[in-house]
């Protein structure tokens, strides 16, 4: 029996990388895993090589969007169990040379596309009376000042903020609510960020290595699953000691 039998998932974000891993990981504990992502060629090998996955086009910034995949999962499926809003993009620069319109462009996917990822899904769960669990993906540029991080610490920060108000509002319906907070992670958005040498960050970290997206996959999984049914409004450091 896996962890999460019989439960429907959404995950944001999940063509590649950490929100890949998350739907194996989800889909080899039972799960029926729905991958989101704007990169569809991607998404859609990805939700190939994984037994009871499927893919979906989803621009977390729009509203009709997340109204569309929530409303066909819960139509073809009968339930709606769990969201991961994992999907984030990166943009570095110091406060003074941050450009509106990129300020516009990181806020609407890794802050608003976060709120209509749980509001959406949120009034699905409780339509359905079965509660849930949802996981925010947010960093630990959401634990702390990050140089050079103005738009993306301050949409970290933000998610961090609204786990903790949709956790208290959600409780009285049985849905759990936590973040979860990367530390430097093998991923692209890590070279995005201009994080190349590796070597030399791995030897900042106290365990000495690089995070995988095993490392992250493993906490959103654990939050999805009942083994943290009295885990809510919390974050989850999963850093290798570079915060604590």
């Amino acid at each position: 029996m896996g962890t999460l039998d019989g439960k429907v998932a959404i995950i944001t974000g999940a063509a590649r990388g950490q929100g890949a891993e998350e739907a194996r990981l989800f889909a080899d504990a039972g799960a029926h895993v729905v991958i989101t992502d704007v990169l569809d060629e991607p998404g859609e090998r990805t939700a190939g090589s994984i037994d009871g996955a499927e893919y979906l086009r989803l621009d977390v910034t729009s509203e009709e969007g997340w109204e569309r995949v929530v409303a066909d999962v819960v139509a073809r499926h009968g339930r709606l169990d769990v969201l991961v809003n994992n999907a984030g993009i990166y943009s570095g620069g110091q406060l003074v040379n941050v450009r509106t319109e990129e300020w516009d462009r990181v806020i609407a996917v890794n802050q608003t596309g976060v709120f209509l990822g749980m509001r959406t899904a949120a009034r699905a769960m409780i339509a359905a009376g079965n509660g849930g669990s949802i996981v925010n993906i947010s960093s630990i540029a959401g634990m702390m000042g990050i140089f050079g991080g103005t738009a993306y610490g301050a949409t970290k920060w933000a998610v961090r903020g609204m786990t903790k108000v949709a956790a208290k509002e959600l409780g009285r319906h049985g849905i759990r609510v936590n973040s979860i907070h990367p530390g430097y992670i093998e991923t692209d958005m890590l070279s995005e960020a201009g994080l190349d040498d590796q070597e030399r960050l791995a030897r900042t970290v106290p365990l000495r290595r690089m995070g995988t997206v095993t490392d992250i996959a493993s906490m959103a999984l654990f939050l999805a699953g009942e083994t943290a049914a009295y885990c809510t409004g919390q974050e989850f450091v999963v850093d290798g000691g570079v915060w604590g």
